[in-house]
């Protein structure tokens, strides 16, 4: 498996230059392994499961929520809109994945739920996801992959909007 960045590359990172501001380069270099990742994790699951991203995040966003979400909140946690919502959702009904129930609370929406073998089907998935991310990262040590999610949990908490008291 080769997810490197060829020399003569096109991802993100090569649009940098030693000139730029370091933060730039951090940001291109960040942004070129999280597309190497989520690349080689659509490609797998395509190959391995015959599914695309997208219905993989809204299955994986139902199994959180045993007793389902309604259109607009799955909308909103996957951020996209609700005709791509509805678009995987009509997909994911057709095969047996997922449900969708009047919300009794709320005549003009529905609750979409995993069916028994969407749940079964997710776990195989969600498996193969768990062993692809532990393989992509294993060229990193341990002591490497904790500084990193420390650095970065430092990142995200200063980029993070103040919360209201």
């Amino acid at each position: 498996m080769n997810i490197t960045p060829s020399t003569g590359g096109s991802d993100t990172e090569t649009r940098a230059t030693s000139d730029d501001h370091q933060a730039l380069r951090l940001w291109l270099r960040m942004l070129a392994c999280t597309k190497l990742v989520e690349g080689e994790v659509r490609s797998r699951l395509r190959q391995k499961f015959d599914i695309t991203l997208p219905r993989f995040d809204l299955m994986a966003q139902l199994e959180r929520m045993p007793n389902g979400l309604k259109m607009g909140e799955l909308s909103k946690r996957m951020m996209v809109t609700g005709g791509n919502v509805t678009g995987i959702t009509d997909q994911l009904v057709a095969e047996g994945l997922v449900v969708r129930e009047d919300n009794p609370a709320d005549r003009r929406a529905y609750i979409v739920k995993l069916t028994p073998e969407g749940r079964r089907s997710f776990k195989k998935m969600a498996d193969a996801h768990r062993e692809w991310i532990v393989e992509l990262f294993g060229g990193m040590s341990e002591h490497q992959r904790t500084e990193l999610h420390e650095l970065l949990a430092v990142l995200k908490q200063q980029l993070a909007p103040p919360r209201a008291k």
